[in-house]
């Protein structure tokens, strides 16, 4: 039998500069992992989206 997954997508506040803390990078993954989520994919900045899109998995 195949499993089946919800998933999470969080985009990543940056700052005027573009940039972003690790701080809350950290924060966030830990954040999502208490809840049982599993990072599977960041997606970096593209033309549309300036700032980190962090993608989690779990099992539904």
């Amino acid at each position: 039998m195949s499993n089946r997954w919800n998933y999470l997508v969080v985009e990543l506040k940056t700052g005027l500069m573009g940039g972003f803390k690790l701080e809350a990078l950290q924060e966030e993954l830990d954040k999502q992992g208490r809840a049982g989520w599993e990072l599977v994919n960041i997606l970096h900045a593209t033309p549309t989206v300036s700032s980190p899109t962090l993608i989690f998995k779990k099992e539904a």
